[in-house]
């Protein structure tokens, strides 16, 4: 079972100046729309090609658009040895800041 947060939590736990190591699964072009300030962008068809530049140490918190695609993306990190948290409803429900 994939863990989760809420997209409340990422926020609060930012805001409060937490390390928080986000994955964000979206394309490029998806992007423009903006991101979480900090995270790391890496597409959801290049992760698995990409798992070198993780650490298994690191709690990653993956988004995307709508919180599918993380979901997957989690479960296919899970499966690297990585520990990975969905955060549900993606950037749909982000009100925090972008950059």
């Amino acid at each position: 079972m994939t863990k989760q947060i809420t997209p409340d939590e990422v926020n609060q736990r930012i805001q409060n100046g937490d390390t928080i190591s986000i994955i964000d699964v979206r394309e490029s072009a998806e992007l423009l729309s903006g991101k979480i300030p900090g995270a790391q962008n890496i597409s959801f068809t290049q992760l698995a090609l990409r798992k070198n530049d993780l650490d298994k140490e690191t709690n990653y918190v993956v988004v995307c658009q709508s919180g599918n695609r993380s979901k997957a993306a989690c479960g296919i990190l899970e499966a690297l040895g990585f520990n990975a948290i969905n955060m549900t409803g993606g950037m749909n429900d982000w009100r925090g800041e972008l950059e």
